[in-house]
């Protein structure tokens, strides 16, 4: 009896030390894909296809403003070495979505309705370094968009 109390305290302990998990894990790979940019890249923009998805409550799991329903694993990567252009990324979609991206500084953007329906980010002075990206939806809807990187003015 008293090794089963010790063994659910031990328990007991570890859960509280751990703490809460992450909810998106920008370690997984993307589901659809990576791209590496520079500065004035060409073709600009660069658009990649994308299916909003996930059971994950971005309101919730971080918080911040972010809103729609995402995935754990980022839906995009974007390897940037930024120069003095503004970067901008959105999404197009005739469903609602929602966007999620954190930063190489570890930080959390997320937009709804940037143009319509459609959510954006630009970062006027960009950093250099690693963007994750998910494209959320409302309910968690499968919404065919595309993810558009560009450094074009609007």
């Amino acid at each position: 009896m008293r090794t089963r109390s010790v063994c659910l305290g031990l328990a007991i302990a570890g859960a509280l030390v751990a703490g809460p998990a992450a909810a998106q894990d920008w370690s997984l790979d993307p589901t659809f894909g990576s791209v590496d940019l520079t500065s004035g890249f060409l073709p600009d923009p660069n658009v990649t296809q994308v299916t909003s998805s996930g059971d994950i409550d971005a309101s919730t799991a971080i918080g911040g403003g972010c809103i729609g329903m995402i995935a754990n694993a980022p839906d995009f990567r974007l390897n940037y070495t930024a120069g003095s252009f503004p970067l901008q990324i959105r999404v197009e979609s005739d469903s609602d979505t929602t966007l999620v991206i954190n930063t190489p500084d570890a930080n959390w953007h997320c937009n709804d309705d940037y143009q319509g329906l459609n959510p954006g980010v630009t970062f006027d002075a960009p950093l250099s370094g690693q963007y994750d990206i998910w494209v959320g939806s409302y309910q968690g809807d499968f919404a065919p968009a595309n993810l558009i990187i560009t450094e074009l003015p609007q």
